[in-house]
């Protein structure tokens, strides 16, 4: 057994401690967590309306817009959990957090929008048409349909202020910064969100021309249009919970400051190998093998680690855990390539 005195440093989660910034100000996630609930609760009133809409209709697309907002709501809770259960701290068992687990359950709500919304929305469509059956009175339909457009549009709007707000922040476009950005709960909110009320114009067309023409099969196409629509959604989001799951890289414009912060530090000659991680929403991983000046004492690397590891923080607090391997490169050559285009 090794002793230990009280003299001696941490070792283990306590010696993995980011180092102080000062200053330093992280998110704590409530925005994201207001927009879920927000989102989840207008799903919730609009998905009961619909249903009972859809019931006194008889309209396909109606009922498949109440399986969408069931579905939708379903999902919120999903990525509540995934907020909930990805702030977790620490611990022996998992060193590097639980924000994975945000993009577990984040995964999981984009297969229950997939066969929740999309599989039953299809599946209707398509019987309504094969069986031909006639739809009744369709005023409460529209009724709702125009009330649903009001509540998803004010989720919607929170939560693309959201999107705008962290652009602005980050520099890059809306499009760029939804492809890009691990808050995997506020970008399935904010395109569910758009898919509702897309979903919401496609079932009033249905109804219309089901109602102009006379003809049950415009009823049914618009339940296939809107379950495809889901289809598209849920593998957008399925996709980009995989990437960040398998250990998805930082954007290679964050690589890029990334290595020029190491570099900056004076006895740095070079950082020839630069790897990143997404380890949650908001816990990135940095790991470099950093060419310092040959006769440098190594008190002073040390002291240099240190210092490249406030700078990191300072410029991006997301980065909790930076690991400096000295080891030889050739002058002036960074990694720079790295990172997600």
């Amino acid at each position: 057994m090794i002793p230990v005195t009280a003299e001696e440093g941490p070792v283990g989660l306590e010696a993995a401690e980011p180092l102080p910034v000062p200053g330093d100000g992280e998110q704590d996630g409530t925005d994201s967590i207001g927009t879920v609930l927000l989102a989840g609760a207008a799903n919730l009133a609009i998905a009961v309306a619909k249903l009972v809409a859809g019931l006194v209709s008889g309209s396909s697309a109606m009922l498949s817009e109440a399986a969408h907002s069931f579905a939708d709501t379903i999902t919120e809770v999903f990525l509540y959990v995934a907020l909930v259960r990805g702030r977790q701290p620490a611990d022996d068992q998992h060193p590097f957090g639980h924000g994975k687990e945000s993009f577990v359950w984040a995964f999981i709500a984009a297969l229950f929008t997939f066969v929740g919304g999309a599989g039953f929305s299809i599946y209707h469509g398509v019987t309504a048409i094969l069986s031909d059956e006639k739809t009744g009175d369709f005023r409460w339909s529209y009724v709702v349909l125009a009330i649903s457009f009001v509540a998803e549009g004010t989720s919607f709007r929170r939560a693309q202020r959201q999107v705008a707000g962290e652009s602005r922040r980050w520099g890059v476009t809306r499009s760029r910064f939804l492809r890009l950005t691990p808050d995997t709960t506020v970008k399935a909110v904010y395109f569910e969100d758009s898919a509702a009320l897309v979903g919401l114009v496609l079932a009033a067309l249905g109804l219309g021309l089901t109602q102009l023409t006379g003809d049950e099969v415009w009823d049914g196409l618009s339940s296939i249009a809107i379950g495809l629509l889901l289809f598209a959604v849920a593998a957008i989001l399925a996709r980009s919970n995989v990437s960040l799951l398998v250990g998805r890289a930082v954007p290679r414009r964050i690589h890029q400051q990334i290595a020029a912060d190491i570099a900056g530090i004076p006895i740095v000659v070079a950082v020839p190998t630069l790897l990143t991680m997404q380890l949650g929403p908001g816990d990135i991983l940095v790991a470099a093998k950093v060419d310092f000046e040959d006769e440098v004492p190594g008190g002073e690397i040390e002291a240099a680690c240190d210092e490249a590891e406030r700078r990191l923080r300072a410029r991006f607090p997301m980065i909790h855990y930076v690991f400096l391997d000295p080891t030889r490169g050739t002058a002036g050559r960074h990694h720079l390539e790295g990172g997600v285009e």
